[in-house]
């Protein structure tokens, strides 16, 4: 039996003893009886019960499954690090997979390990993997790709990919790149924000290859440039440069090579958020949601599955919720959240629509049958998935507005207008207050009307904060 992943997160070959157990397709939640032999890349091979041998991607599997290829990992190489290759992380979902972190603050907040200072310019957020930590921004007008040691906070190394003169896309709240890179097989792929899209390798950063959602895809930005991060899926990169020829396409991600473009979708503006993969009848696909469609589109094919109107607008930029068939959506701007339900027919339907959640881009996260994030003039709120009705809020002076991330049941919710960090209980019973600091230091040269923008994130016992050229790393294990 042969099972689809989305992951990158081991560089090299490991060999393991024979390990019988029963392995689980998160998404479809098929389940089948074999030993661990070797992970090769992102890929793990199995031995099969009638001999054959199975290739898995990583990420394709449960939890647990990925959890357990983890612990063999580290007891095979002795490389304890954790893994986040992407924008929310392996699993599309913005929870962290650390345990054994402080369950609540000190005065002053946790430690601080270093700080980097010269970022760049920019919103992007980090992948980390095997000891580095990836980000863009930009450096004068240079549109750079960084790496730089988690452990001591050096750079290692940073490529230009382009040039970033803060034309053609709304720079009038602070220039640089929006999007995160995505880590997989020994590569990085980075989206700039008048749409270059490069890969390099993540051992020295040089291009393997690029190419530009406008110019190669016929692809239009919305007005903020192209923000959403690269998805990457097995051997293929999927990308949306939006425009009227193809609102989707699929890359050898290797090569570059057009495998297909969706040609059925044909959204105008790109628009922001992330693209996320789904099994929904039995079909893979790939969900994205547009100005004015949510969309499923064969992963096979391209081919559009099925769609369901949004009247969103001027920005439209959360990355939808999967969760079996069906699918939440949200945005700012005045528009609201809804609950959509894919049935057998691939029918898409509304479960149920209201302004509950409002998010501008800050994100949600799930964590169980409730959502976690910040809903413009509702604070941080707390909503339950199966009805849409809020369970909780809270819009004290630190929890206005910003970015959520989860880590051990607990939400790190970033405060955008100062950068203050709040730790609270990710539960429907209220809102209870764990600990508090600002981030520090913050940056003199971002755009007056700028903000703190960057989501937090919390991997292999560190966190770690962005404001424009300046990131910094706290030690959050239990002491």
């Amino acid at each position: 039996m042969k099972f689809v992943l989305t992951l990158a997160c081991l560089s090299f070959l490991l060999v393991f003893p024979s390990s019988a157990r029963t392995w689980t397709q998160a998404a479809s939640g098929k389940k089948i009886d074999a030993e661990l032999l070797r992970v090769e890349g992102s890929t793990a091979v199995l031995r099969l019960a009638d001999g054959r041998e199975g290739r898995v991607e990583v990420l394709s599997l449960s939890l647990e499954d990925q959890e357990y290829i983890a612990s063999m990992k580290n007891q095979g190489s002795g490389d304890s690090s954790a893994a986040w290759p992407a924008f929310r992380g392996p699993n599309g979902d913005g929870i962290s997979t650390d345990e054994g972190l402080l369950a609540s603050w000190p005065e002053g907040g946790p430690e601080k390990v270093w700080v980097f200072e010269d970022a760049g310019m920019g919103y992007s957020g980090f992948s980390v993997l095997d000891g580095k930590l990836y980000t863009m921004g930009t450096r004068g007008e240079d549109l750079t790709v960084l790496c730089v040691d988690t452990a001591t906070g050096k750079e290692v190394w940073s490529t230009v990919i382009g040039t970033d003169d803060q034309s053609g896309y709304s720079a009038g709240w602070g220039h640089g790149p929006r999007s995160t890179p995505t880590i997989s097989d020994g590569m990085v792929f980075a989206l700039g924000p008048k749409g270059t899209i490069a890969c390099l390798s993540v051992e020295d950063g040089k291009e393997i290859w690029k190419k530009n959602m406008q110019a190669d895809f016929g692809g239009k930005s919305g007005g903020w440039g192209f923000s959403a991060s690269p998805f990457v899926d097995g051997e293929h990169l999927i990308l949306a440069p939006g425009g009227n020829k193809a609102g989707l396409v699929c890359l050898e991600k290797k090569t570059g090579n057009v495998v297909w473009e969706a040609s059925e979708v044909t959204p105008g503006k790109a628009e922001y958020a992330t693209i996320v993969p789904a099994e929904i009848n039995g079909v893979k696909q790939y969900v994205r949601l547009f100005e004015k469609e949510l969309v499923g589109v064969s992963a096979e094919d391209g081919s559009l599955l099925w769609s369901s109107p949004w009247d969103g607008k001027t920005a439209v930029i959360p990355t939808p919720i999967v969760d079996g068939n069906e699918i939440y959506i949200t945005s700012g701007y005045g528009v609201g959240c809804k609950l959509v339900s894919i049935d057998s027919n691939n029918e898409a339907s509304d479960v149920w629509i209201n302004k509950t959640m409002k998010n501008h881009h800050g994100g949600v996260v799930k964590v169980g049958d409730y959502l976690y994030g910040f809903s413009d003039g509702g604070g941080l709120i707390c909503q339950d998935w199966k009805t849409g009705e809020m369970v909780w809020n809270e819009k004290g002076q630190f929890t206005s507005k910003g970015s959520v991330h989860i880590a051990e049941g607990n939400i790190y919710a970033l405060n955008e207008g100062d950068g203050t960090l709040t730790l609270a209980t990710a539960t429907p019973d209220g809102f209870e207050h764990k600990g508090q600091f600002t981030l520090d230091p913050q940056s003199p040269n971002r755009n007056p009307k700028g903000k703190v923008w960057t989501h937090p994130l919390v991997i292999g016992g560190k966190l770690y904060l962005r404001d424009q050229e300046f990131i910094v790393s706290y030690d959050v294990t239990a002491k």
